[in-house]
């Protein structure tokens, strides 16, 4: 009797009472609603919150309906109302109503199904204004690192200098910027590691790119992936949509001066850096793909890299940067940039620590640079650069060399860039477009065409008797790049 008195009485408000102004809405309690369970068998959880009618007339709600619609893991009840797309919900003045959401998950279902973040948005329109409220829960049972709540923030892991072994079979998840020091952090073959990327803030107030895993000088990663397990490492979004979509987290960094840093059988996508090997700290990375980086796929200053068998391919910036000069040792690697106006290596030996293009405050450093057996190619006519900031002053401050390399290069050579570059480039082959290369480079398929012009163009490498994919080089005539051609 109450509800239909109720319902009666609602039923008798005239419509002048109620506010049609388009500057009158409602207010909510929260602009996030989040579901705070980290889901270890399939269940659901409820959340709530208010809308309310500051005005001192009634407000009709014209529309409330969740984006994804019937096929959204979350529902939707107002005031006791279910439905995914409800109209005409009535607030008294000066009054509030309930939403309730729930969501329902299963986290071992794989996360095409049921992703590490499960997001939708609940829409209100009312008289002409649309306002929404974010909805999040967590879907997958994971390694949440060091939790989810951790976008924009920074979190400090130590172990005495032992090891932290990411050996659980469930992935991880890295939210912020994960800074490991007075660690090893231990990366088995087949761990999936993904990093949610967004903006934070450093402790100034100043912008910057969320989803970082950071060393410090007594931290170190050792990524021990195999042929058939590699390591993998990506953003969390794992939509098709998303496949291919660079940017969605910030970097691995090496820090200043921290040592021992091993990369074997590594997959790194998708980032706005893929590594950056900072300030006299080394790695040695081998069998490994780094690609489809917004910026550079390997960023380093100053520091010292042995790369083998690595693939890096598909950047928005410079595929492989090195600044401020380095020791660098490339063998059997593929260095692919199309469409793309950068190039796919950039070396310098100098820096601006003003950052304008004056440069008033140069600094510099040595640059030894030595590539070997490997393909440095791409869409543009110079896929090299090649900047000496100390010039005639001290020729050590500049030494580089390529052997048994395809490259491609056109004004590099120009008496006012590097007239001598092939006398630092020999043997090379400086291939062209009309020249068969790869497969397939529009589907970033890197493998050597069956006319390719890098079969049996290396030279034997003692140490390296195994391809990117594992199949046996040539003994006497292998081929240049991180594959050798196999028949089919």
């Amino acid at each position: 009797m109450f509800l239909l008195t109720i319902l009666g009485f609602m039923s008798c408000i005239k419509p002048d009472e109620f506010t049609t102004d388009s500057n009158a809405g409602v207010e909510f309690s929260l602009d996030t609603l989040t579901f705070d369970t980290v889901f270890t068998a399939r269940g659901s959880a409820t959340r709530l919150f208010k809308i309310y009618n500051p005005n001192d007339k009634f407000i009709r709600i014209n529309r409330i309906w969740l984006e994804e619609g019937q096929e959204s893991p979350f529902r939707l009840n107002v005031d006791g109302i279910p439905g995914s797309d409800l109209t005409d919900i009535e607030v008294p003045p000066n009054d509030s109503v309930y939403v309730f959401m729930e969501v329902t998950v299963d986290p071992d279902q794989p996360v095409s199904v049921s992703p590490f973040v499960i997001e939708d948005q609940v829409h209100f329109m009312t008289n002409g204004q649309m306002r929404s409220i974010q909805l999040e829960a967590w879907g997958q049972n994971a390694n949440y690192v060091p939790d989810q709540f951790h976008n924009g923030k920074q979190a400090l892991f130590t172990c005495d200098m032992n090891e932290w072994v990411w050996d659980d079979p469930k992935p991880y998840v890295i939210f912020g910027a994960l800074v490991i020091d007075s660690c090893t952090l231990v990366m088995p073959p087949g761990t999936q590691v993904y990093i949610h990327g967004g903006l934070g803030k450093t402790p100034d107030g100043q912008p910057y790119s969320d989803g970082i895993l950071y060393f410090f000088r007594d931290g170190k990663l050792q990524i021990e992936g195999s042929y058939d397990d590699p390591v993998v490492i990506q953003g969390d979004r794992l939509e098709s949509s998303f496949d291919d979509q660079s940017g969605q987290w910030g970097r691995i960094q090496l820090g200043p001066l921290s040592r021992g840093h091993s990369i074997n059988h590594a997959v790194i996508k998708n980032s706005i850096v893929g590594l950056l090997v900072d300030s006299m700290a080394d790695l040695t990375i081998r069998n490994s793909e780094i690609y489809n980086a917004s910026g550079s796929n390997l960023a380093s200053y100053r520091g010292n890299v042995i790369a083998e068998n690595c693939l890096f391919h598909t950047s928005g910036g410079v595929n492989v940067s090195i600044t401020l000069g380095g020791s660098y040792r490339f063998s059997y690697c593929t260095l692919a940039n199309y469409g793309s106006p950068s190039e796919a290596l950039r070396a310098t030996n100098f820096a601006c620590l003003d950052g304008t293009p004056l440069c008033t405050i140069p600094v510099a450093a040595r640059l030894r640079m030595d590539f070997k057996n490997s393909i440095i190619y791409g869409s543009s006519r110079d896929e090299i650069s090649l900047v000496d900031g100390v010039g005639e002053q001290d020729p050590s401050f500049f030494q580089y060399s390529f052997e048994n390399c395809l490259v491609r290069v056109d004004d590099l050579t120009d008496e006012d860039n590097h007239p001598d570059f092939f006398s630092h480039c020999d043997p090379c082959l400086n291939a062209n477009s009309a020249e068969p290369l790869f497969v397939n480079p529009d589907e970033n398929d890197y493998h050597l065409d069956s006319l390719s012009v890098a079969q049996e163009y290396a030279v034997p490498l003692s140490l390296i008797r195994r391809d990117l994919d594992g199949n046996d080089r040539d003994d006497n005539t292998p081929d240049a790049g991180c594959y050798e051609y196999v028949m089919e």
